[in-house]
């Protein structure tokens, strides 16, 4: 399938309005290996043109160096870019290792302008809080970030990683306007309780990790192939008999992606996609890419119908896959369902 603009969608009810595919940037700054820095902002540019509206980073991606990557090219295309990022997962440039989860006020004010600052603008479109410790209430926590709507500095929030509960608790707060969680046909958490919620609240869904960090596309079978810097190898489901088994069960995404003239991620986009559907609620997935071709490959799934035999045929992958999502699965939210 060749690339097309891809149309646009109301994030939520109240929500802004964005195409129905973002793109997540974190990758071109960390976590897969070396970047070719002009080939990346090349590829911001390309998203835009195809329609790709709405742009995801995170203060912890490189430890700010994504905002500030990304900050020029939000700053030339201001009036076209929803700027999305997140605060709460703090780390220490003496110690690579270290994570710690912080919700508390404080910690969000300084949070808000140190990626105000970065980015070099005013006001940030969707701020979302990246993980939730159940250690501060969330009438603390989105207390404060409504302050921000208050003053300014944020039009709507954003949640990741809660569970419906949560996700309805926060909302009494202040309204919520995007929920940001893996979704994907590796990883259906979030059914459990937090997908039903945003629909019944109207809160949009955008399900990050919409390609299984790539393994869905086909482009590697073990996180061996990806050599080093690639935290896929740390991940238990891309590494030893867990990664071979997952690669077997692609077989019918392979099949239907051939019977479309279709690549396997487009099928893996489609099937995102088409949960709106299933679950009334708006999707829009974030597939990170540092690629132009791959961005292409990407939006032109956003046209890609599958048939009801197609999706139930997709239907019990997840259910088969070995291995968690993370090495420690204790900041997401399937640790507290």
């Amino acid at each position: 399938m060749s690339s097309s603009t891809v149309p646009s969608t109301t994030l939520g009810t109240d929500g802004p309005v964005v195409g129905i595919q973002g793109l997540g940037c974190m990758g071109m700054s960390e976590f897969y290996g070396e970047t070719d820095t002009a080939e990346a902002l090349a590829t911001l540019d390309r998203a835009l043109e195809l329609g790709v509206t709405l742009f995801d980073t995170a203060d912890i991606y490189g430890n700010g160096e994504n905002e500030k990557l990304i900050g020029p090219f939000v700053r030339a295309n201001r009036d076209r870019v929803v700027l999305a990022t997140k605060f709460a997962i703090e780390r220490r440039l003496d110690d690579p290792t270290y994570r710690s989860v912080r919700n508390d006020p404080a910690y969000i004010r300084q949070a808000v302008d140190a990626s105000l600052s970065r980015l070099g603008v005013d006001v940030i479109d969707l701020y979302y809080m990246h993980r939730h410790t159940p250690e501060v209430p969330f009438a603390e926590s989105v207390g404060a970030m409504a302050e921000l709507v208050q003053a300014g500095k944020v039009r709507y929030l954003g949640l990741s990683e809660v569970t419906g509960a949560e996700l309805r608790e926060a909302h009494a707060v202040h309204p919520i306007t995007a929920l940001q969680s893996e979704w994907s046909l590796f990883s259906r958490d979030v059914e459990r309780s937090a997908v039903s919620a945003a629909a019944e609240l109207g809160v949009g869904f955008v399900p990050y990790s919409p390609l299984g960090r790539g393994f869905l596309t086909g482009a590697f079978a073990n996180a061996a192939e990806l050599g080093g810097g690639d935290f896929r190898n740390y991940q238990p489901r891309f590494t030893g008999d867990n990664a071979a088994h997952n690669a077997a069960l692609l077989t019918p995404v392979h099949k239907i992606a051939a019977a479309h003239g279709a690549t396997p991620a487009q099928v893996a986009l489609a099937w995102v996609q088409q949960q709106a559907e299933v679950h009334g609620l708006t999707v829009v997935p974030i597939p990170g890419t540092r690629k132009r071709s791959r961005l292409e490959e990407n939006t032109a799934a956003a046209s890609l119908r599958l048939s009801a035999e197609e999706l139930a045929a997709l239907e019990p992958i997840a259910a088969q896959v070995t291995g968690d999502r993370y090495p420690d699965m204790s900041s997401t939210s399937a640790a507290r369902e």
